[in-house]
């Protein structure tokens, strides 16, 4: 009954703003719209070198609770970590993982967002990201639960552990938005005071008609200004931003077997044939052959 009220007594833009001043979780709609899954492939003590896989537009999230590692990347770059940290690559990187001593334990796994690549979080992180775990106490009791699950083998242990490992994950990216840990990307641009309101407002209504002046108003911001500051801090235009954002959206309903119509209705593109040239811009094929292509 209020958010009716609402509806009639101000303006849509307005509701929006006030809508997006409530909304206090910045997750939400990335964690709702983009379906999060991982798989841990080492659990505890590491003896050996260990191999990481690649597969295609999956990350890699790794936790040292104990010992040093060196990562050895394809490349040949190398990086020794000697304290206890959660360190991750946001892109398919292959890299060995070497143990430089006889206290290392480790949880691995690879995770992805539902859409493969071009998922927002892509974008939202650099390559590879070291979080010293003394410096994120709020992951301390998912990393015992991880370790504690690691050491038994009880029924459900696997599930359980890549359950723990979304979970850390989360918490992870929520801790570098709290912490203001990025100084560039969509975190950063959730991390801002004002970005996140206009942000926000076009992850819930990704169909509305959004002009440059709209999404200034949603962070109380000059058209000018907003557009300046959202390119330094994003590392995008909003423009470049929505249409992404939009992409995304509708790659992850074609997946989940949403009609062409109703994606193009829903992402705010009006009609199939107008989603169908974005398609085709941007993926080289329609939206019905992605949907193909994306499920073999």
């Amino acid at each position: 009954m209020l958010a009716d009220f609402v509806r009639l007594c101000v303006s849509f833009s307005t509701y929006l703003l006030i809508q997006s001043l409530i909304m206090k979780d910045r997750l939400v709609w990335l964690l709702s719209r983009f379906e999060l899954r991982a798989k841990v492939f080492q659990a505890g003590p590491l003896s050996r070198s260990a191999q990481a896989p690649a597969y295609p537009a999956a990350g890699l999230l790794h936790i040292l609770r104990a010992g040093s590692v060196r990562l050895v990347s394809e490349d040949g770059t190398e990086l020794e970590i000697h304290e206890p940290s959660a360190f991750f690559y946001m892109n398919p990187t292959k890299h060995r993982i070497e143990p430089l001593d006889d206290e290392v334990s480790i949880i691995c796994s690879t995770f992805e967002f539902g859409i493969g690549e071009g998922n927002p979080l892509q974008s939202a992180l650099p390559d590879l990201f070291v979080l010293r775990l003394k410096d994120a106490p709020t992951l301390e009791l998912t990393i015992e639960q991880l370790f504690g699950e690691a050491a038994g083998e009880h029924c459900g242990r696997d599930a359980i552990l890549d359950r723990l490992s979304e979970v850390a994950l989360i918490l992870i990216l929520r801790d570098l938005m709290d912490e203001r840990r990025l100084d560039i990307g969509l975190l950063a641009g959730l991390a801002d005071p004002k970005l996140k309101r206009a942000i926000n407002a076009i992850h819930e209504r990704p169909d509305y008609n959004w002009t440059l002046d709209r999404m200034a108003e949603q962070a109380l911001m000059s058209r000018a200004r907003f557009a300046e500051r959202f390119h330094e801090v994003v590392g995008m235009t909003p423009g470049t931003y929505l249409s992404d954002w939009r992409l995304g959206l509708a790659k992850s309903m074609l997946l989940k077997g949403a009609s062409v119509q109703t994606v193009a209705s829903d992402v705010g593109y009006g009609s199939a044939s107008a989603l169908s040239r974005v398609f085709s811009s941007r993926c080289g094929m329609s939206p019905t052959e992605w949907r193909r292509t994306a499920r073999c």
